[in-house]
């Protein structure tokens, strides 16, 4: 600002020879004001500076680098440092819907890293399982840019870190730009800036390498460190992740060359002179990239290979689901199941099983986190997940956005000529797998692979792709039978073939109906009448026009077929919705196989796949391998929400095909519901609706099932949750007839879950479920809500005990509904007998069963004195309780009308298999139940209690004299000693519960 005064005063002599004093101040006056103006200028300049500064960070107090000098420059970097921490550490939604338990920091496990030489860059590890020492040195990311021989002076070094799909390279980067943020590693570089290869690529116009950071990071324009002058370069490190983007062309006539950073070139142009050292040569660079791309960059660019192995043992992949599965919330209960998930799979991952070989892939272990959070911790306060949408944001993770390059140089973006790698891998793999669900087979050969995968390839494209696709993709899906490599001779001369396996049960299952809802398995008719019928949308009605676009791809002789379609336009429509009708076909009948009816149902088999099975192996009815999962994904593919997510991976399915699919499927889901099914068939129904979340469609197939009968299965909290899903679809005045959930190993919290549930039920049955006195109080509840209209309760074989079941009574004299109530074997006893002798005056009951309860005389008669003066009860059960002949006898006699004339009514007390001297008319149903329900009680006391029955039975006959009347006993006799004679030799059944 002084130097306009020093040229002004040096002027000024020079003017004074040939002017008058009087001009001469003038013309100073004049320069004086000319100067306030300027300095007037240049201080408004300085303020307006200073209040964009302040404006722009108010908090932080840092100052926009573009007019900083050299002592802002670390306050740029911290905030840079600011910034890419935000940036990176911001999670994709597919994490996101896990409850927002992780975070970059604490659940990251690194993967094996192996230096390699060059000539064995290639190179793979001998097994996915191999848990010995690698034969290539192990290094971290750090290490890579440490001094070695490929270090010089003046020169950065170039590292190339490649893995196949799933091995965790996109996770290594992102710990590493978080770490570098955080000061933990890489300290010597004081700026990292990370660079998309796939933005890169899509880029159109020349840029300049300042161009591109300040594109991507604005807070670093002109920043001097990356002006080229100096050595200041060298506390650079440029980060290029997914190499295989670019097209990157080394040869000096295809790529020029540049040392400027402000010569604005192509983005390839520009990364391949970093690569060479030709533009910045002090920086270093780290760049990740795929198997296939390696070849992309000569050997003489890059000073260290490293390879990215995923997890080659059981710890790391332990160690990655501990640190998943235990951020659960503080809930103890919930940090012990997840300690024994673990424990689970860290045996199955020991056992060398064929889950340890998929987790070799960190992508697997993801998936197999998602799955087991899925299973096992879902509540009702979390978003809605499903399988079928993690399997889908499963690969959304790994190949978004991915498309098959062909590896040779072109400057047309990739994404004008190269088609969707997801869809490849449906039109190759999908194929694959959905020949394997058709004819039952999970194993595939060489040359099957060789068959299905390679298919009919012609041209050096298509064969550039097919290499592309067998390096990077086909080993993420399909691994090496465990079980057949244990089991390969030794002389490889041997004729055994390695057999393939997809990496988990349920991708085969996945990617065969994906394969089937896009349309890919249409017939030979199916797919001409849709060439045809887009060739006549598109020709005029010129014939001659019509002809000559046919005639290129369509045979002359089946011309007929053209005349057809354009006389009637609605053919295509009709042979269309026939193949929309056929995949709806096909997901009933899958779903409904007979062969399959009597496996455990899929929520357990998809467990069972991923935490082992331990003790005996399950027992199955069907030789074939059950693809129960096959229709269920195929319902989950047509939600909304996943086909959103499969058309960025260029996988499109119409909302017309799901409409004419689903009309189809319904029809076919009412025809099959009304058959009895298994219990087990039943919960894959309900599973199937959840996957397909449609409400209209679950209120209309619920609309013809009255009765939903779920016995001896475990049920779970996801279970209970889908059960409550799928009623409440269905409008208020639903209810079922029936809702069994008898030995289904409920809880007192899954109770609280399928409230609601309950609320559309009139028959409840929770035998054999171990609930406690707890779970009374919401029983309780249940029976007083005014929406609830249960009428009958069966409560056998839970040890609700004496306090549990007067908490249960409460809620009888303002209950107007409940008429059958079942209290066998839970521990009720004399006093609360008593009680139950007092509530039930009042109340609507019509049968009760407190058979099994240790009721004594006394107390039995209580109770049957207060239900014969009940206007309702027509029925007590009273047998297998510590009675004594007297007080039998005196319980018929008190069930009986009050006066010899015939007044009163009369109750029915089922005390023995005898009534007096004459057989009970119930004698039957009572073995029955203690039959199907002995092997879950005392034996000793059961026992002792048929005994009883045999000597009141010997008593009985004695005082017949009819002789039919004593061969009656004598079969009644026979009958209870065979089931004494069962339970002595202990080959009962499991018990089945009572419906009584």
């Amino acid at each position: 600002m002084n130097s306009p005064g020093l040229v002004l005063t040096r002027a000024g002599p020079m003017m004074h020879e040939q002017r008058t004093f009087p001009d001469i101040k003038k013309l100073q006056n004049r320069r004086m004001s000319s100067l306030h103006r300027q300095l007037s200028q240049l201080l408004g300049v300085w303020r307006w500076k200073r209040t964009v500064d302040t404006t722009l960070y108010p908090v932080t107090g840092f100052h926009c680098s573009t007019f900083c000098s050299t002592t802002a420059e670390p306050e740029t970097l911290e905030i840079h440092k600011r910034k890419l921490f935000l940036w990176f550490s911001h999670l994709p939604q597919e994490e996101k819907q896990f409850g927002g338990y992780f975070s970059p920091e604490t659940m990251h496990v690194a993967p094996l890293i192996l230096e390699r030489k060059a000539e064995e860059s290639a190179g793979l590890l001998s097994s996915p399982l191999q848990t010995q020492t690698p034969s290539s040195p192990t290094v971290t990311v750090e290490q890579l840019f440490e001094r070695s021989d490929a270090w010089s002076v003046g020169r950065g070094l170039n590292v190339l870190l490649y893995g196949a799909v799933g091995t965790g390279k996109s996770t290594v980067v992102r710990k590493l730009v978080l770490d570098w943020c955080a000061g933990t590693t890489l300290t010597h570089f004081k700026l990292l800036v990370p660079f998309s290869c796939e933005d890169l690529s899509q880029l159109s116009k020349v840029a300049s390498l300042r161009d591109l950071v300040t594109r991507k990071y604005l807070h670093l324009r002109k920043h001097p460190i990356l002006s080229g002058e100096g050595n200041q370069a060298k506390d650079v490190l440029f980060l290029f992740n997914g190499m295989e983007k670019m097209k990157l062309d080394f040869r000096i006539g295809a790529t020029e060359l540049c040392s400027d950073p402000n010569e604005a070139l192509p983005p390839c142009v520009v990364v391949v002179n970093l690569l060479r050292k030709y533009l910045l040569p002090e920086a270093s660079i780290l760049v990740t990239t795929r198997l296939s791309a390696l070849d992309r960059i000569p050997q003489k660019y890059v000073s260290r290979y490293a390879q990215i192995c995923g997890f080659n043992d059981p710890e790391r992949q332990r160690a990655y689901f501990t640190s998943r599965l235990l951020q659960q919330s503080g809930d103890t209960a919930r940090h012990h199941e997840a300690q024994a998930l673990i424990e689970l799979l860290y045996l199955n991952l020991q056992r060398e099983s064929q889950l340890a070989a998929a987790c070799f892939l960190p992508s697997y272990c993801w998936l197999t986190c998602a799955t087991l959070h899925f299973l096992h911790f879902t509540d009702a306060k979390a978003p809605i997940r499903t399988l079928t949408g993690i399997h889908t944001s499963f690969l959304r993770l790994n190949f978004g956005g991915e498309v098959l390059g062909t590896g040779t140089g072109t400057n047309v973006p990739i994404q004008e000529h190269h088609s969707s790698l997801m869809l490849y891998v449906v039109r190759t793999v999908g194929k694959l797998a959905f020949d394997g669900v058709t004819y039952k087979r999970t194993s595939f050969s060489e040359k099957e692979l060789e068959q299905w995968i390679g298919g009919k390839t012609k041209t050096d494209e298509e064969l550039r792709q097919l290499a592309m696709f067998r390096t990077d993709v086909l080993d993420f899906f399909l691994a090496p039978c465990v079980e057949s490599s244990k089991h390969l001779p030794e002389d490889p001369s041997k004729n055994d073939e390695r057999r393939y396996v997809f990496a988990v049960p349920a991708m085969q299952e996945y990617l065969a109906a994906l394969y089937v809802v896009l349309g890919e398995n249409k017939s030979a008719l199916e797919k001409l009448s849709k060439q045809v019928s887009v060739a006549i949308g598109q020709a005029s009605e010129d014939v001659n026009a019509l002809v000559s676009i046919l005639s290129k791809f369509i045979p002359f002789r089946i011309f007929a077929v053209f005349n057809l379609l354009k006389l009637f336009p609605k053919l295509y429509e009709k042979i269309n919705s026939r193949n929309k009708g056929g995949i709806a076909r096909t997901m009933a009948t899958e779903m409904f196989r007979t062969e399959d009816s009597y496996n455990e149902d899929i929520l357990d088999q998809v467990e069972q796949n991923l935490l082992g099975v331990h003790g005996p192996q399950p027992q199955q009815c069907s030789e074939g391998q059950p693809f129960e999962l096959y229709p269920i994904f195929m319902g989950g593919l047509l939600h909304y929400g996943n086909r959103v997510l499969l058309q960025q991976l260029g996988c499109s399915i119409q909302s017309t095909t799901v409409a004419q699919i689903t009309n189809a499927l319904r029809k076919y889901l009412v025809r099959e519901i009304s058959k009895p099914q298994p219990p087990e068939e039943l919960m894959d129904l309900l599973v199937l609706l959840y996957e397909f979340q449609n409400p209209r469609l679950t209120a209309e197939v619920l609309a013809s099932i009255r009765t939903i009968r779920l016995t001896n299965i475990r049920m779970t909290p996801l279970k209970c949750f889908i059960l409550n899903y799928v009623l409440s679809c269905t409008p208020a005045s639903y209810h079922l007839e029936e809702l069994d959930l008898s030995s289904c190993l409920l809880t007192h919290d899954m109770l609280q879950m399928l409230w609601p549930a309950f609320r559309h039920t009139h028959n409840l049955n929770l035998q054999f479920n171990s609930l406690g006195p707890e779970s009374c109080i919401l029983l309780r509840n249940l029976l007083l809500d005014p929406k609830s209209s249960i009428r009958s309760l069966q409560l056998c074989d839970n040890p609700l005990l004496e306090s549990g079941v007067c908490t249960l009574l409460e809620a009888l004299p303002d209950n107007q509904s409940l008429t059958h109530l079942s209290l066998m074997h839970t521990g009720l006893g004399d006093q609360g007998a008593l009680e139950l002798a007092q509530r039930i005056r009042q109340h609507v009951l019509q049968e009760l069963n407190v058979a099994y309860n240790n009721i004594g005389d006394n107390a039995a008669l209580a109770l049957v004195d207060a239900c014969r003066e009940h206007p309702s009860i027509h029925t007590v059960h009273l047998y297998l309780n510590p009675l004594s002949n007297v007080g039998k006898q005196s319980l018929y006699v008190r069930g009986g009308p009050k006066s010899h004339s015939g007044g009163g009514r009369r109750v029915r007390v089922l005390a023995s298999v005898t009534e007096g001297s004459d057989i009970s008319e119930d004698w039957h149903p009572i073995l029955s139940v203690i039959r199907e329900n002995a092997s879950s009680w005392d034996r000793e006391r059961v026992k002792q209690q048929l005994k009883v029955f045999l000597k009141d039975l010997e008593w009985g006959r004695q005082q017949q004299q009819s002789f039919w009347k004593r061969l009656h006993f004598r079969r009644v006799e026979k009958g209870v000693q065979q089931t004494l004679q069962l339970l002595e030799k202990d080959t009962l059944p499991p018990s089945k519960g009572y419906s009584k």
